[in-house]
């Protein structure tokens, strides 16, 4: 027999033993080992087809929060004061373009480097120059060669010099005005043969076959005019590019360093030389011997 204090406990202990049940048991399974593998070339084949869908010119580049921009940008240029400085030049002749520059960068009355790649390769058939603001000729050029590039892989064939040319104008149109400072030339060799462009920070683009831009390209031009002849041969083509260059810099503080001269040919480009201008100019100036010079003030 159970008293009521004992049945009132087994009753309790029922309750407590019989709780109700949320939910069934579940189980995860991993079924990925089902799934087809993914291949590296499947990968990269995705990723480049996003490119190609997406708009390269899409660049969220956030203006000042002013409330007249071009009262700042004016108020922005007085304070700065850029003074920008180099030396470039390009000339198609009948064997294909060459293409000279200086390699240094000044801030102001300041030389902050010598050692400026001012020659952006492109691909192996483009080549772009530098001058004006460093930072905007290296960013939109080497945009440029990613543009290139999606068009190749869209097109399967190389872009051409005066598409090249165009769609770099085509971006620096749109931000025509706001502060990008770049004068660059676009060569190179495709179907039609070599082509050689001038595009600057304005949009503008003019087709040519002799080009210089830089502060000491009035230098320049004066010694590529008097020497330029169509039926140069390749040596004498980069000789008349690497003096035009080194002249410039002998007259022109803002350039100097090494000059580099690039050949670009039906086979692509090809880096003929790279030469410290200091070097030259013992080549073009040669000191004349200790001894005749004692001997002409005896005289």
């Amino acid at each position: 027999t159970f008293s009521k204090d004992g049945q009132s406990q087994a009753c309790q202990f029922t309750q407590r033993a019989r709780r109700p049940i949320t939910g069934p048991a579940t189980m995860k399974l991993d079924f990925s080992v089902l799934d087809a593998p993914v291949r590296a070339a499947d990968k990269l084949e995705a990723e480049c087809a996003a490119e190609v869908t997406s708009d390269v010119h899409a660049q969220n580049f956030k203006l000042p929060m002013v409330d007249n921009y071009d009262d700042f940008q004016r108020e922005v240029v007085d304070y700065v004061k850029p003074n920008h400085g180099t030396t470039t030049l390009a000339f198609i002749f009948e064997h294909g373009v060459v293409v000279a520059v200086d390699s240094r960068a000044s801030q102001g009355p300041y030389i902050s480097s010598q050692t400026v790649k001012k020659v952006i390769e492109i691909n192996p058939y483009l080549l772009g120059t530098m001058a004006g603001g460093a930072a905007d000729c290296q960013f939109w050029q080497r945009n440029l060669g990613i543009q290139c590039r999606l068009h190749e892989l869209e097109n399967g064939k190389r872009i051409s010099v005066s598409g090249a040319s165009k769609l770099l104008s085509n971006t620096l149109y749109g931000y025509r005005g706001q502060g990008l400072s770049m004068g660059t030339m676009v060569a190179g060799w495709d179907l039609n043969g070599p082509g050689l462009y001038y595009v600057d920070s304005d949009g503008t683009r003019l087709k040519g076959k002799r080009f210089s831009v830089g502060s000491g390209s009035l230098f320049a031009y004066g010694v590529l005019d008097q020497g330029y002849k169509w039926d140069l041969s390749v040596e004498e083509a980069c000789e008349l590019g690497r003096r035009a260059i080194y002249h410039a810099t002998f007259r022109d503080a803002f350039s100097g360093g090494t000059i580099s001269v690039y050949h670009v040919s039906e086979k692509g480009w090809t880096k003929m030389s790279g030469t410290d201008v200091g070097e030259l100019h013992y080549e073009y100036y040669p000191a004349e011997p200790v001894g005749e010079k004692t001997d002409a003030m005896e005289t």
